[in-house]
Formats: structure tokens, C-alpha cells, sequence
């Protein structure tokens, strides 16, 4: 006899049923509520799983997606941030497996940035900016402002291009027509300028590979290195330099202020703000007590003010609260809130290179700094003074990975007019786009600008290494300057496309380029890491480097012909279909940059190409015509080299949102650069910290 059930039991035992994990109504459930089970999973069925779903010993990358689950995916936010990555650059599937149709590509990227910004939300935490040291060049910067410094501390090779006759005016919106530089690392005769006499510089700090010179992961501080930076701290403040005509600060701090005044409550007047200033935060009672305790002993015993307040002071600039920048311990294991005064220090690290003034101290003391509106009127202003500069010395000839150029030594025979005197034209070459990046930062243009730009800067000498093809098309005027002490540098409009921008101009093209050929594996690889911001991966060791000259037999082939070998590798061949068609689009500009057509064997430059398997071009206007048509990509890409600039750490997965975020506020704004940087500036992963309180902190 059948038992008749009440319609609400049979409800609820086929929610049971299609609940219970294994059973063929929870796998048709599923696909029917889930878009992992409706779309992801068959998607990887189809089009991943000939190379991502075989055995574990053979998967290629190690990575079976064949056994990921719904939730692995929102547990390995890094995965899901990688998956979206090579769909939406259309690296994968490989070009000989069948396309994946455009609207379930589109389908697949909108699913798995759901789960990516789900994912995002629940843990609400950031990469930790680990606590570091001052770089070099930051080292540099702080004292200087820390003393009002008329010189510098002494001379950074890094610094590739020196001001010469206040050119640099930010506050004022436009760049002069005629600029004079330096070129330091070149040429010595440009090291000459003001500094601190006996102060030997510690050893330079190195650029993180994809990355930065101020990586907190790459500044450390060894025994060693401490012990050095108590004894450049002695050799500063000792040195003959350091006196009241190169000391700003001379007369309001280390003036002796007469017998007449008690020396004990002058002392700490004068050390508390100093010290505040050099901790970039409050000081307690203790700390001043301290500080000030040394020098008033110093002075009990016999030795003049001045000489006191100077040993105070070589000690406060080695100490840890001056030489590290780190946040606070926080409250929580999720992201949080940093505060004023965190804020003002990287406010202040990312655009000065350096301390926060005294009125961006002043309105984080008084908790006013994080008001948007404060915030942003802060930001105008600090892009308004001419401590800019050093974001200019810093940030670009890193991200354009200029310091190259240095070693480029093109063959001497094969291209004499590389050399002149003893020296090289990379001392002009490295300027123009280092001038570009200046001239867009000051006037606030478009980043486009920094792709396919409508004008440049060049030096009569850069104007003659270009060639005819290149530069007779700049423009008529040709600046003097040929000279090595200070270089003039013209502004002129661009009037052939082929010239313009940071990606053809003769510095990228010689620095990505061998003695006797040009390297379009380079080339591209350069291409994918700074304009897109999507580094290939290293190749693999056991693959041999391609002759600098083609082997007996082959003198009659092109350079790609010559490189197609490197493609029938399968673990070479992903890479390659991402970065040659970037490396070849420039292959009509020779290892010095000039304009070709052919070979030296008489074969036509075959530059033709496609950009993400998307936009074809058969010439390098159209290829930048490629790239401008994929804009909202290079904005997304700055936005993510300059945030990691700002937090001093590599971007994660959790980090993907706010690039979003930046990239499409700053298309809303016509691309403007100065948007770009606000952007970065307010976004959450800038203004959070994830840096959970110590539990174990001895008691």
C-alpha cells in the first residue's frame, strides 16, 4: 500500500536530495543554480582540459582544472585573477586549439570576476606593506628637508636627469619650450653640483625585478648596515659643508641662543618639533626626555651648542624611528583604516620621495587629512611643488627600465655614429622620454600622450643620431647642445607617428637591442611588462640565446625566420605567441634606434602582427593605433605599476578591484595623468592597512 505524504514533505526531501553532494539531482541542481557548474566547468571541459586536465605528472603549468571545485576558486583568489588574465588577453587557449567564441569568452571573464570580487569582499584584506628602510634616494631626500639642505647629501647615479635653470615648474602648468639637463650616470662632468663634503653614499639600492628600488622585501637593515648609518649620520652633520650658509635650519636650531636663556627648556623646544618632524609622528614624554637629556649633558660638560645639537642630531637621523617607514600594528586580521599621519608619509614617500612637509603634518595631527576633500586639496598641492621632481627622478627611469641603457653598447664599427668623443648618445637618448614623462605629469595630459605623442623634446645631437627618416619629420627647429656638461633640449611637434611616445624612441630601441642586432623577444617582453604591466615568464634555462650574428648558412634569413625555431617548443610557445608580436611590431627601428626598411642582406623588415589576437597592423602607426584601442589596458596597467610604486610591495589578487576602480575613474576624465595619480592615491588598498596586532610581543 503507498503511504501518501503531506506535499510539504516531499518538499523538503528533495532539498535534501539535491543538497546531498554526489547524487545525480544535486549535480543537475547544481548546474542549474550554479555558473561554476553551468558555464566555467563545461568551458574547461571543452577548451582547458587537453593541457590542464590530464594526470598531475603531466598537466602542463601543474594545474588540473579539471579537479577545481566552486569553492577552490573562492579560496585561490590568485588563480581566479590568472584565469581572468589569459582570457581577457586571449592567451589561452594556445593559437592552434580552437577559438573560444567571444560571447562565452566574455561570459566566462564577467562569472569569474564575480567570484573574484566576492572572494575580494569576504576576506577584506590587503598584501601587508612590510616595514622597511629608506631607500638611498629617500635617505638623500629626508635629510635634506629634515635640515633645509641648500646642496645635496651626496651624488645618486640614479638621478638620470639634473635640472638645470629651473625648468621644472609645476606650480605654473606647462613645461618650458627649451630645457637645460644633466645627464648624471654618462657623463662625470655632469656629477659637479653642491654636496656635503666627506659624506660617502652606502651602496645603491636595487630595482625589485618587475618592480622598484623601494620594495620593502629588498631593504633590509643588517648589523653592519646600521652600524654604517650611525657613522653617515656622524659624517653629515660633521661635515665642513654642514654650516650656517648650507643649513636652512642653522638659526632657528643650532644657533646658540646666549648664556641668558635656560639652555635645558631651549633644548627641548627646539628638539620637539625636529623630532616629530623626523619620526612623521608625535613623540612622547620619554623620547624627548631622552634626546634631550643627551644634548644638555653634552653641553653640562663643556661643548658648544651647536656641536651638541649636532651629535643629537646624527643620532636621530640613525635611528630606526627616522630610517624605517612602516604602519602601525592593527586591530583586526581583515584591512583597516590607516591613520592621518600613515597617510601623510605615504602621501608623502610617493610623490616627494621623502618627510611630509609641516603643513601635511600639521592637518594629520589634527585628524583632517583622511576628509576627502582635504585629501584632495592636499594632493593638488603637493603636485604643485617643486619637490615633484623627485617622483620624476624616481618612478619613471624605473618603470621604463631605463637604467639599461647604461650598459648598451652598441658595436662601434657597425654604428660609429653611436659615439662621439669619448661618449655616447644614450646621454641624450635617455632625456626625451624622461622630458615626455615630465611634460604630461606638469600639464596634466592624457597617458595616451606617453604611447603616441604629439610632441617631444630633442637636443641637435639626438636630432642627428635619429637619422633623416627620423628626425627630419620632429620638426625644423634643431636645438645647440651637443656639448656633456648641460644638454638643451627643444620641444617640438611630432609630425610622423613613427617618432613620438616612450615606446619608438631610440633609447627603448637601443637598450632592447644587442651589439649587432635588435632583440624582438626583448622588445616585446618590454612591451608586456611596462605598458601592460603583464610580465612574461622567465625562459627556460636549457633554451640557447639566438647568435648575435646568424650562423654560417642562415646569413640570408630574417630575424624572425631566425627565431621561429624558439616557437616549436611547447614550453616556449605560449610565451612567444604573447610577446612577439609586441617584439616585432618595432623591428624597423635598428639596435640604435634609426629607421630601416631592410636588412643588411636586403630583405624587406617584416613587422605585421596581431595585438591580443584582436587588432591586426601591418606598420608601427597602426600597431600604436592597436594599442591606443586597447587604452583602458595601458591605464589599468600604469595604474598597477604606480600603486605598487606607492605601497612598496607587488600587487595581489586582492589589489584588482581598485585597479578597476582607478583605471575606469581616470577613463571618465580623458585619460588625464594627474587623475591617474588621485585615483591611486584614494583608492582602498592606498589608504588601508593589513597589518594585525603581534599576540606574541613579549610581556
Amino acid at each position: 500500500m503507498r503511504t501518501h505524504l503531506p506535499q510539504s514533505v516531499w518538499i523538503a526531501a528533495f532539498a535534501t536530495l539535491a543538497l546531498l553532494p554526489g547524487s545525480l539531482m544535486h549535480t543537475a541542481f547544481c548546474a542549474e543554480a550554479d555558473p561554476f557548474a553551468k558555464i566555467i566547468v563545461p568551458a574547461i571541459q571543452k577548451h582547458c582540459a587537453k593541457c590542464h586536465g590530464a594526470d598531475a605528472d603531466d598537466v602542463e603549468g601543474e594545474l588540473n582544472l579539471l579537479q577545481l571545485q566552486s569553492g577552490d576558486l573562492t579560496e585561490d583568489v590568485e588563480l581566479v585573477r590568472t584565469l581572468i588574465d589569459v582570457l581577457d588577453l586571449k592567451e589561452m587557449p594556445p593559437e592552434d586549439e580552437p577559438l573560444v567564441d567571444p560571447n562565452l569568452r566574455q561570459q566566462l571573464i564577467s562569472e569569474l570576476r564575480t567570484i573574484l570580487h566576492t572572494a575580494i569582499a569576504q576576506k577584506k584584506t590587503f598584501l601587508q606593506a612590510p616595514i622597511r628602510r629608506m631607500n638611498r634616494f629617500q635617505y638623500n631626500n629626508a635629510v635634506t628637508d629634515l635640515f633645509d639642505l641648500k646642496c645635496i647629501v651626496f651624488t645618486l647615479p640614479e638621478r638620470m636627469m639634473r635640472e638645470h635653470k629651473g625648468y621644472f615648474r609645476p606650480e605654473s602648468g606647462r613645461m618650458a619650450d627649451v630645457v637645460t639637463v644633466g645627464s648624471r650616470p654618462l657623463g662625470k662632468s655632469q656629477m659637479i653640483e653642491p654636496r656635503l663634503a666627506g659624506v660617502a653614499a652606502f651602496p645603491q639600492d636595487l630595482r625589485a625585478e618587475h618592480g622598484f628600488d623601494n620594495r620593502g622585501d629588498h631593504l633590509s637593515l643588517s648589523p653592519l648596515l646600521m652600524e654604517a648609518f650611525f657613522k653617515l649620520g656622524q659624517s653629515i652633520t660633521q661635515s665642513p659643508d654642514f654650516v650656517p650658509t648650507n643649513v636652512g635650519i642653522w638659526e632657528t636650531f643650532f644657533e646658540s641662543p646666549g648664556a641668558e636663556v635656560d639652555q635645558g627648556l631651549e633644548v627641548r623646544r627646539r628638539l620637539e618639533p625636529f623630532l616629530v618632524r623626523a619620526f612623521r609622528r608625535p613623540i612622547g614624554g620619554d623620547v624627548l626626555n631622552r634626546y634631550a637629556g643627551f644634548v644638555i649633558r653634552q653641553i653640562d660638560s663643556g661643548v658648544e651648542f651647536s656641536e651638541a645639537m649636532k651629535s643629537v642630531d646624527a643620532a636621530t637621523i640613525s635611528s630606526p624611528k627616522f630610517l624605517y617607514l612602516y604602519d602601525k600594528s592593527g586591530e583586526s586580521e581583515t584591512a583597516e583604516d590607516i591613520d592621518d599621519l600613515e597617510l601623510a608619509s605615504r602621501l608623502s614617500f610617493f610623490l616627494w620621495g621623502s618627510l611630509p612637509d609641516q603643513m601635511l603634518l600639521e592637518t594629520a595631527t589634527a585628524g583632517e587629512l583622511s576628509n576627502p576633500k582635504i585629501l584632495n586639496a592636499q594632493i593638488d598641492r603637493m603636485l604643485q611643488d617643486h619637490k615633484l621632481k623627485r617622483f620624476c627622478d624616481s618612478f619613471p627611469a624605473q618603470w621604463l627600465q631605463l637604467e639599461r641603457i647604461i650598459s648598451s653598447v652598441p658595436n662601434q664599427q657597425k654604428y660609429p655614429n653611436f659615439y662621439f668623443s669619448k661618449y655616447r648618445d644614450s646621454m641624450h637618448m635617455m632625456l626625451e622620454p624622461l622630458l615626455l614623462f615630465e611634460t604630461v605629469l606638469i600639464e596634466n595630459q592624457p597617458i595616451t600622450q606617453l604611447i603616441d605623442s604629439d610632441f617631444t623634446y630633442r637636443s641637435g645631437l639626438l636630432e642627428e643620431a635619429y637619422g633623416p627618416l627620423r628626425s627630419k619629420t620632429v620638426g625644423a627647429h634643431k636645438s645647440p647642445g651637443g656639448g656633456v656638461t648641460v644638454l638643451a633640449f627643444t620641444r617640438a611637434p611630432v609630425t610622423d607617428r613613427r617618432n613620438g611616445g616612450v615606446i619608438t624612441n631610440a633609447a627603448v630601441m637601443t637598450m632592447t637591442s644587442g651589439p649587432e642586432r635588435t632583440q624582438p623577444i626583448t622588445r616585446g617582453a618590454w612591451i608586456a611588462t611596462v605598458i601592460f604591466n603583464n610580465p612574461p615568464e622567465p625562459p627556460p634555462a636549457d633554451v640557447p640565446a639566438l647568435g648575435e650574428k646568424p650562423p654560417e648558412g642562415e646569413e640570408h634569413l630574417t630575424l624572425r625566420e631566425r627565431l621561429s625555431a624558439h616557437r616549436e617548443r611547447s614550453d616556449c610557445k605560449g610565451c612567444h605567441e604573447q610577446i612577439d608580436p609586441l617584439g616585432f611590431a618595432l623591428e624597423n627601428y635598428d639596435p640604435i634606434g634609426v629607421w630601416r626598411d631592410k636588412y643588411e642582406n636586403g630583405r624587406d623588415v617584416d613587422m605585421s602582427g596581431t595585438l591580443f589576437r584582436k587588432h591586426e597592423f601591418s606598420n608601427v602607426v597602426e600597431f600604436k593605433d592597436a594599442i591606443l584601442a586597447e587604452k583602458d589596458r595601458f591605464a589599468r596597467g600604469l595604474a598597477g605599476h604606480l600603486l605598487s610604486f606607492g605601497l612598496a610591495r607587488e600587487l595581489a589578487a586582492s589589489d584588482q578591484v581598485a585597479l578597476d576602480a582607478i583605471a575606469e575613474a581616470t577613463a571618465a576624465d580623458n585619460y588625464r595623468i594627474q587623475t591617474l595619480l588621485k585615483q591611486v592615491m584614494m583608492s582602498k588598498p592606498f589608504l588601508s592597512k593589513s597589518n594585525p596586532r603581534n599576540t606574541n610581543t613579549a610581556q
